[in-house]
């Protein structure tokens, strides 16, 4: 019998990190509501030489070296993200060119290359998509493919999404017959086109351009005469500038890495997402025969392990009380929570119909907490999900990197504490904003132990150079021109742009 899934799985995160406790001091923040309260150790952040094609192209030949993989055996490499650094050409296309400085020059022009984006879903999204292109190659066609997950978390300043930041990518290896986890072919999915956090194309108009350097100079004590700034704009159309990139439009659009984002709705949709493809992970499982409801186990109780994605360390066991509830709602279990805390309120719909929005959120959440600090629900967290975070707490927000790097992290904790893993489920909840959330489940092979061995995740992360405040924000602001830890046997930005390519054409090379 054919299977399909993830055979091997390796991480890349940035050498340096910002210690949250230092953070927390430079903010003026209380560290312990950072620390306990969401679990965070530290945030990896990119040296000046790295980006999401460095990080994605290091996560990959990792892959390969480490399984003596040739490039005339891998049929795709799909590269979800979402900090792509094009809005044409794809940033796996930026991976392929550094691979091939290693294994030669079209050595992988008969992959199927592409970039998929749904935020932090996008990984999870290739991985789906790849392993339908490698069941249906067969045995006779034995397709491998590569999914590599790669992105840069970074928030604007003083923003409140600013120490939940990191950064880092991966590359799993897609195949028949895995050695790590098969992962099988009933997924739930719930999508709602909702505006939670989003990167969108921003408009300076030349008025405010103009007036914001006026500005500027006004505050080294320039003077100008009084509507300088509308003259100027007016004499535009005319000028020898009318054609300069800064003026070629009416205004200028700008796409940032930082997102717009809404906290609190993200949280909402977050939450809804996930029990809403859960249950249709539910559904679809009786369809196909995989579940049933009479004599079945349910199916939290089957998952050995939980990982879901992590926007920050907690996020798991803070997200999870409605699907652990909605599992239970005809168990003892779920029938002993309800006689400690009662009824969910928020199951009346014609008493909530009287409350606002707001009002009905902070109804749910108010249950959710109750459910939480049951002995039940933090034992459940305990078993399922506790292991998953570890890792987290100290890279900080991967986007779409984040559930690997939780499989990892238990995966690896499991193996020091000598659990037996092998046939065990574990479920995946993954998440991305704007939004849609997918739920599936994998089965852990014989050889998991062997894999995991290779990961080395804690003891590369002990290894890395803290930054102070200064190097940070000047990281953060691009004000950093040298590296701050010098590059060795990996691969670097060498340059963007120049007088001898086109406009924004970035070079990238291997340093031994």
């Amino acid at each position: 019998m054919i299977t399909v899934g993830i055979d091997d799985i390796s991480i890349y995160f940035p050498k340096l990190h910002f210690e949250i406790e230092a953070f927390a001091a430079y903010r003026n923040m209380d560290f312990s509501k950072l620390n306990k309260g969401l679990g965070l150790e530290s945030m990896s952040i990119p040296d000046v030489h790295e980006d999401a094609a460095t990080m994605g192209a290091n996560a990959c030949l990792r892959l390969l070296e480490r399984n003596k993989i040739s490039p005339k055996d891998i049929g795709r490499i799909y590269l979800g993200t979402e900090s792509a650094l094009d809005g044409a050409k794809p940033t796996a296309t930026y991976i392929i060119e550094m691979l091939e400085q290693k294994y030669g020059a079209g050595s992988f022009s008969h992959c199927d290359v592409t970039d998929i984006t749904f935020a932090c879903v996008g990984g999870v999204d290739a991985v789906h998509n790849t392993l339908d292109w490698v069941a249906r190659g067969g045995a006779e066609e034995n397709r491998q493919g590569i999914v590599i997950f790669s992105d840069h978390a970074k928030y604007s300043l003083n923003s409140p999404g600013e120490y939940t930041q990191g950064a880092g990518a991966g590359a799993a290896l897609i195949k028949q017959n895995p050695r790590l986890l098969e992962i099988e072919d009933t997924w739930g999915v719930s999508t709602n086109p909702v505006h939670d956090f989003f990167k969108p194309k921003r408009k300076i108009t030349h008025q405010k351009m103009v007036q914001e350097i006026l500005d500027l100079a006004k505050e080294k004590d320039a003077t100008f005469p009084e509507h300088l700034s509308e003259e100027i704009v007016k004499a535009i159309p005319a000028s020898s500038k009318k054609d300069e990139i800064l003026f070629e439009e009416n205004s200028l659009t700008i796409h940032k890495d930082t997102p717009v984002f809404d906290g609190q709705l993200s949280n909402r949709c977050y939450t809804d997402a996930v029990k809403n493809a859960f249950i249709n992970f539910k559904e679809n499982a009786i369809k196909r025969g995989r579940y049933n409801e009479d004599t079945d186990d349910i199916i939290t109780e089957q998952w050995s392990r939980i990982v879901v994605h992590l926007p920050y360390a907690f996020q798991g066991k803070r997200m999870f009380p409605d699907v652990f509830m909605l599992d239970r709602k005809e168990t003892r279990t779920g029938a002993s929570i309800i006689k400690q805390i009662g009824e969910d309120p928020s199951a009346d719909e014609t008493k909530m119909a009287g409350f606002s929005d707001s009002e009905q959120e902070k109804i749910k959440n108010g249950y959710r907490r109750l459910i939480s600090k049951t002995e039940e629900y933090q034992k459940f967290t305990a078993n399922k999900i506790e292991k998953t975070q570890k890792a987290s707490g100290f890279v900080g927000n991967q986007y779409t990197a984040s559930i690997f790097l939780a499989l990892m992290s238990t995966l690896e904790i499991d193996l020091s504490e000598n659990n037996k893993l092998e046939g065990k489920k574990i479920g995946f909840c993954a998440y991305g904003s704007g939004a849609k959330s997918k739920v599936f489940q994998g089965i852990v092979q014989k050889d998991w132990a062997e894999i995991t061995k290779r990961f080395n995740l804690f003891s590369r992360l002990e290894n890395r150079t803290a930054i102070n405040a200064t190097t940070y924000e000047a990281l953060h602001r691009g004000y950093q021109i040298e590296s701050v830890v010098k590059p060795s046997g990996e691969f670097v930005i060498e340059s963007v742009g120049g007088s001898d390519v086109l406009e924004g054409h970035r070079k990238y090379t291997w340093v031994d």
